[in-house]
């Protein structure tokens, strides 16, 4: 009987991500709001599954600056996603290839989001001659940037707001193919 009830679940999640049109944009200022409520609760409920209550509310606090937030969005290439209008997701690309932040809506996970994101931040990155992306994946977002060719360089332990975090540092050599290159 569970057996015949797995396709039946199943089915529906591939037609979703099949239909789901995803649309990826520049950021703009009148996002900044909607991205922070994206963020934090991105944090808090799906990266909750691999970090404690103390942590994501570290990580995610209420207490956001968020014309500090908005600057950070407007001083690099930032990234929205959206699908049917509605923001599912945003990632950043600093000058060194670094990607500072890669989060997706809780309600838009696995629906082609992050892979997206980072399809356009490859693709920027490589008109930009950029030869390394790099980041700090968290144990939740570690699958995806291995999906999408990153490998792991380290296991790290930081500290941020007296809680102490696992996460991957992670690259993909970018080489010097072109734009259309992987």
């Amino acid at each position: 009987m569970m057996s015949n009830q797995r396709p039946a679940t199943a089915e529906p999640i591939r037609k979703a991500r099949a239909m789901a049109k995803i649309e990826i944009r520049p950021y703009r200022a009148t996002d900044r709001d909607r991205l922070i409520d994206l963020f934090r609760g991105s944090v808090r409920r799906v990266a909750r599954r691999d970090y404690s209550l103390a942590q994501v509310s570290a990580w995610a606090p209420d207490d956001i600056d968020a014309e500090g937030f908005g600057r950070r969005c407007a001083d690099r290439p930032t990234f929205v996603a959206a699908i049917d209008g509605e923001l599912a997701g945003f990632g950043d690309l600093e000058p060194d290839g670094h990607i500072d932040m890669l989060y997706v809506h809780a309600d838009h996970q696995r629906k082609g989001v992050a892979g997206s994101l980072l399809d356009k931040i490859e693709a920027v990155a490589r008109q930009q001659g950029i030869r390394r992306l790099y980041a700090e994946a968290s144990i939740t977002a570690r699958p995806v940037f291995e999906t999408r060719g990153f490998q792991v360089l380290t296991v790290q332990a930081v500290s941020l707001r007296g809680q102490t975090f696992t996460n991957y540092r992670m690259e993909k050599r970018l080489g010097a193919k072109g734009a259309s290159g992987g």
